[in-house]
């Protein structure tokens, strides 16, 4: 009876250690996540700045799934490369490491001082980023609390028969011990949680050394699985490549560490004598290597991957939401990334409806006029699909920067289905009618309105990497080409003036004239274009402080 209850105890002490750091993570997420998840968008683009960058968001925010969630958004919607994102993981994954040494000194004595000034500034604070700080207070103060209460619990038990026999095959085997603590990191989705369980037990001498690094090995392979398995969802080869390399990499440190681990302990316990800096500092040490190994190695690494998981060929439904997972609800930046990266599909979407217009122009094949407005129901699906998703989110659970997002996502949404009816509604019906009354567009015109199809599908592009990066300077570049649609249409409805003045015969034959079909056309393609600027460039903008209310000229 005794011994449940202690188990029962230990339990709870565990359950405190989870929940305290699951309000760090959540507070860390509502005061910082959309800053940091701007600024890791931004550092993507080399693969020594991705790593730094995964290394500092991942120690801010402390959770390495997190942080590969929000860069698999970005590789997912193909603005990173697979190289920075595998650099970015390595970062992240020696980022966890940082709350364990800070951890692994005594600084118990400050849970009780971290847990008061949590609750002053999360009851007193006006601002909701002193709210979210005060949780991260208060999230520490727990996990402090916990670790002292592992190490009372253990200290009377550490010699307990029943305690020695159920951790006996483990210390026997350092195999089975990494197995037992990967799969016991992969049911509390959390590898610090599980390494400081590790550290308090090597401090009382429950396990010895050999067997706690090779449980560390096995709660930084357990760790790597929840995000391998939660990509397989979608079943997309392109999708699993970063996590499955991610779990990759730990079990190729896992196989040449724990043969090795009998000559290891002695050598990391005569540097840290500490049993509790011992494990904080092995856990690093694994990391570390393993990011020196395999960093410069990451491009024939990424290529293998892509040939172990090319993408699929297999057709699916392309309307049937990947990214909007019910568990993601429970962190408002982890949802609102996945929105995101749905929002981004419907990008791609929209791309092909504007290829299918062109080459139904070009061509006059039917069967892409059918293909782009079945594109459009894909659109209008995801569209609504997003909005329900978004609209289940807690608002109470989010902070200002979230609900800012939120907001962004929504616009993004619905602008892109708008865009898309106006391809539907507009131009596939002026196609249409084209080709029944058999009006032919002259080789210049036909011209123009392909190129203008190619500059839409750039600033498609453009609009996707402003709504992910929220990059002010790409946003104004953005914005601007309205004013270069506004002049594509004035020169095309002045060619058809000058075409009526001459009495051109096709300027006059029909409603849906050559002549008239291209104006009509370049202002479609205009009004789509005032889509994307509004969806992706207004937000960042008017955040910005550098968007006019008005066009038009103030009263003097």
């Amino acid at each position: 009876m005794e011994t449940t209850l202690t188990l029962l105890d230990l339990g709870g002490a565990v359950a405190l250690l989870l929940w305290g750091l699951h309000m760090v993570q959540t507070g860390i997420q509502r005061a910082f996540g959309a800053q940091l998840r701007r600024f890791l968008g931004m550092a993507l683009g080399h693969r020594g700045k991705a790593l730094l960058a995964g290394l500092g968001v991942t120690a801010i925010l402390q959770s390495s799934t997190a942080t590969g969630l929000m860069v698999a958004s970005f590789a997912g919607a193909g603005l990173v490369e697979l190289v920075p994102a595998l650099a970015t993981m390595l970062g992240a994954n020696l980022g966890t490491t940082l709350i364990v040494q800070l951890l692994s000194f005594d600084v118990a004595g400050v849970a009780s001082l971290g847990i008061l000034v949590g609750v002053m500034m999360f009851r007193r604070g006006e601002q909701s980023r002193t709210r979210d700080l005060g949780r991260v207070a208060i999230g520490l103060g727990l996990m402090l609390t916990a670790l002292h209460q592992l190490l009372a619990l253990v200290t009377p038990y550490e010699n307990a028969p029943s305690l020695k026999l159920m951790l006996g095959a483990v210390a026997t085997d350092p195999t089975l011990a990494a197995l037992v603590s990967a799969a016991v990191t992969w049911a509390a989705h959390s590898s610090v949680a599980v390494v400081l369980l590790i550290m308090s037990f090597a401090a009382k001498g429950v396990v010895p050394p050999a067997t706690a690094f090779a449980m560390v090995v096995g709660a930084n392979l357990g760790t790597a699985i929840n995000p391998l398995l939660e990509s397989s969802a979608g079943a997309d080869g392109a999708a699993r490549r970063l996590p499955l390399g991610n779990l990759l990499n730990r079990l190729v440190g896992a196989v040449l560490v724990l043969p090795a681990l009998p000559w290891l302990s002695h050598w990391v316990i005569a540097f840290a004598p500490d049993a509790r800096r011992a494990v904080a500092d092995f856990h690093t040490g694994f990391n570390l290597v393993l990011a020196l190994l395999f960093f410069p190695l990451l491009t024939p690494y990424a290529a293998l991957l892509r040939r172990l998981l090319p993408e699929r060929v297999a057709e699916r439904d392309p309307a049937q939401p990947l990214y909007l997972g019910a568990v993601e609800r429970e962190a408002p930046s982890v949802a609102l990334a996945g929105a995101a990266r749905e929002a981004l599909r419907m990008a791609d979407v929209l791309e092909g409806m504007l290829r299918a217009a062109g080459d139904a122009l070009a061509s006059g094949d039917r069967r892409r006029i059918a293909e782009a407005r079945r594109l459009d129901d894909v659109l209008d699906k995801l569209n609504t699909a997003i909005r329900a998703y978004l609209a289940k989110l807690d608002a109470d659970a989010m902070n200002e920067g979230d609900h800012r997002r939120l907001a962004q996502v929504f616009h993004f949404a619905t602008n892109l289905e708008h865009a898309g009816d106006v391809v539907d509604q507009n131009i596939m019906a002026a196609v249409g009618k084209r080709l029944k009354r058999g009006v032919v567009l002259g080789s210049a015109e036909q011209a123009q309105i392909q190129a203008v199809i190619e500059r839409l599908c750039t600033n498609l592009r453009r609009a996707a990497s402003v709504f992910m990066t929220e990059d002010p300077r790409a946003a104004r570049d953005l914005a601007a080409e309205k004013e270069a649609f506004r002049d594509l249409e004035a020169a095309a409805t002045a060619a058809e003036l000058a075409k009526l003045r001459d009495g051109h015969a096709d300027a006059l034959d029909t409603p849906v004239a050559a002549g008239a079909l291209h104006v009509d056309l370049v202002r479609d393609f205009k009004r789509i274009n005032t889509h994307l600027v509004s969806a992706a460039a207004y937000p960042v903008l008017e955040a910005e402080g550098t968007l006019l209310p008005s066009r038009l000229k103030s009263e003097q």
